[in-house]
């Protein structure tokens, strides 16, 4: 093994592929999920940070998941404000709406991704950070 940042440190059995244990998962998927959740409050990006401080040192797996989603919500915030302003000339009327579908079906996916156990990268992000 590497010694990689992002090196998973879960169980391994032979040549079987590795798997996060279930509290890595639901760690994971809070990391998605929760951000949805506060973001009706504008602080989407504060759960997965929050996930990536408590619980990004002690696995490789949830902290690859709660640094994506940080990196999804971090660009969520730019473009909600960017199409908030576009409103003024209209066409934030039509893109708004669009990104809102698009950002529930990520944060949607990236939810069941966590849950089964498997690496998850949201389409058409700036990753900030790493």
């Amino acid at each position: 093994m590497s010694n990689s940042p992002y090196e998973y440190t879960g169980h391994q059995s032979g040549d079987a592929p590795l798997v996060p244990r279930d509290d890595e998962r639901n760690w994971a998927m809070a990391a998605h999920v929760l951000s949805f959740v506060s973001a009706w409050f504008a602080l989407g990006l504060f759960a997965p940070l929050i996930v990536l401080l408590v619980k990004g040192g002690d696995s490789a797996y949830v902290r690859r998941h709660s640094v994506e989603s940080l990196n999804f919500q971090i660009n969520a915030l730019v473009w909600t404000v960017v199409f908030g302003l576009l409103i003024f000339v209209g066409i934030g009327l039509v893109l708004l709406p669009l990104y809102g579908v698009f950002y529930v079906a990520c944060v949607v996916l990236g939810t069941v991704r966590a849950s089964q156990g498997v690496d998850f990268r949201y389409p058409l992000t700036l990753r900030l950070v790493h």
